[in-house]
């Protein structure tokens, strides 16, 4: 089962956040509960955790995946295909892995037009063990600067700190009050809070969202 609300979900946050590895977790999630689903990776720049990486897993599983063109060749500036635009407009689930960085955003303000007619639900994905998000200032800053650029309001908070294979429950509840703060600060709501599946905590926060780890760098 997923928590997603809207037909379109654009899955937003800071670099290390964990955004394309929960974006992969909902796309399987929703092509697992029969729906048509399309997974859009507006990653330009970061070399190492693009959701377009794990598309045969994901067009195994039913999922469409539209990335940039060109990525992993020799050429350096990857594009972005017209179909995005057309699969925004669709009819079908789509959900929006975004980049980390400001290219992401502005990528992302490209389709500002089909954005503002889709009305979409805007995740902006947290994660307090990721360098510059330690604290809940530095996570709302980033958010204002990602707002700024593309043009668009989150409408949700996702607190996704975890430590991959090395987390515990500790890991996860230590950081409930840290997700607060950012909801408390925003004024936006705690949509779930993402726990690694075989991570049983003693003190649960609802709602939780359980996940896969998929994303890895390529030294672990």
């Amino acid at each position: 089962m997923h928590p997603l609300r809207s037909r379109v979900t654009v899955v937003c946050g800071h670099y290390g956040t964990g955004k394309t590895n929960l974006s992969v977790n909902l796309a399987l999630d929703c092509a697992k509960a029969g729906e048509n689903v399309t997974l859009i990776d507006m990653d330009i720049v970061n070399p190492y955790f693009r959701s377009a990486d794990y598309s045969k897993m994901l067009t195994d599983a039913g999922v469409r995946v539209i990335g940039p063109n060109f990525a992993n060749t020799n050429l350096d500036t990857p594009s972005l295909p017209g179909s995005i635009g057309v699969a925004i407009e669709d009819g079908e689930r789509v959900i929006i892995d975004v980049g980390g960085d400001d290219a992401g955003a502005t990528a992302l303000a490209v389709y500002r037009r089909q954005l503002e007619a889709a009305e979409p639900d805007v995740l902006y994905v947290v994660n307090m063990y990721r360098s510059l998000t330690t604290v809940p200032e530095e996570a709302v800053e980033i958010l204002g600067e990602i707002e700024s650029t593309a043009h668009i309001k989150a409408t949700g908070i996702v607190n996704n700190s975890h430590l991959k294979q090395l987390t515990t429950s500790e890991t996860v509840e230590s950081s409930y009050g840290f997700a607060d703060k950012v909801c408390e600060v925003t004024g936006l709501p705690l949509r779930f809070t993402t726990v690694p599946r075989g991570v049983s905590l003693t003190n649960e926060l609802e709602p939780l969202y359980p996940i896969d780890v998929y994303v890895r760098a390529p030294w672990e």
